[in-house]
């Protein structure tokens, strides 16, 4: 019998849909929850106490609406912080995002990395353990910005970054000490995706780009690996607050797949 269960994605706004992108290729048959906190947006320059709070007692109103098989924390900042509160609280499995610092540390040749987040996730504990683990030999370089999460969600709405204003912003990034170095770039933030032909402009030839996206579709397919899908796959987004520039985002929407939009 066919299970409709969907697969429940969620992020502070619109940037996690650049995993979804990822773990639809791999799952074609797979439902999509794509869950954007808009009323909660942005995560990057909320305290770590609000985020540990807020997440799970939101997805844990999303996943008795929604009836998920597995929900998949498509935000750096939302997984550094609140991934273990709410693997307690929920009875499912969860998949969390984690900065991309292993392939870019066994990728880099100037054994410089670095890594562009929001400013709440950058700073986490957790990205130090990821690079005292995986990038030991190596120097990281960290720079966060809000800003960039602002322009990709805008990008979305139609409107197009400015590159001298993406110049600027990668200006705090590659005139740090080394940053000149840098080979790999981790985007630690999944609203960056979404930029990437923007940051690649914005920065020195020769920087190779290094997302999430492609490792998580991977954990997710393990772990539904075996179970049946609906035979009409659907994706419905979900936001939760109400607001005229939804009407924005359909265009955009429905290219992943998102034809149905709700409102928590």
């Amino acid at each position: 019998m066919a299970d409709d269960r969907p697969i429940l994605l969620f992020d502070s706004g619109v940037g996690g849909l650049s995993v979804l992108a990822h773990v639809r290729k791999s799952l074609p048959n797979a439902a999509f929850v794509y869950a954007a906190d808009n009323a909660g947006y942005p995560y990057g320059t909320k305290s770590e106490a609000e985020i540990a709070s807020r997440v799970p007692a939101l997805l844990g109103r999303l996943a008795e609406r929604f009836g998920p098989r597995i929900i998949v924390i498509a935000c750096n900042t939302a997984s550094t912080i609140a991934l273990s509160h709410v693997r307690a609280a929920l009875d499912l499995p969860v998949v969390g995002t984690v900065p991309a610092i292993k392939p870019a540390a066994m990728a880099s040749k100037t054994r410089v990395i670095g890594v562009l987040g929001t400013e709440a996730t950058v700073r986490q504990p957790y990205v130090d353990r990821l690079s005292a683990e995986f990038a030991s030999d190596c120097r990281v370089i960290r720079y966060g910005s809000a800003e960039l999460v602002g322009l990709a969600e805008a990008k979305l709405r139609g409107a197009l970054p400015d590159a001298g204003q993406m110049r600027a912003i990668m200006a705090g990034l590659y005139s740090q000490p080394d940053g000149n170095r840098i080979d790999q770039l981790v985007l630690a933030c999944t609203h960056f995706p979404l930029l990437a032909s923007e940051i690649a402009a914005a920065g020195p030839p020769g920087v190779t780009l290094v997302d999430s996206g492609e490792g998580i579709a991977r954990r997710t397919e393990f772990l539904t690996h075996g179970q049946e899908w609906a035979a009409e796959p659907r994706g419905i987004a979900v936001f939760t607050k109400d607001s005229p520039d939804l009407g924005q985002l359909r265009p955009a929407l429905a290219t992943y797949g998102m034809g149905e939009i709700q409102i928590l």
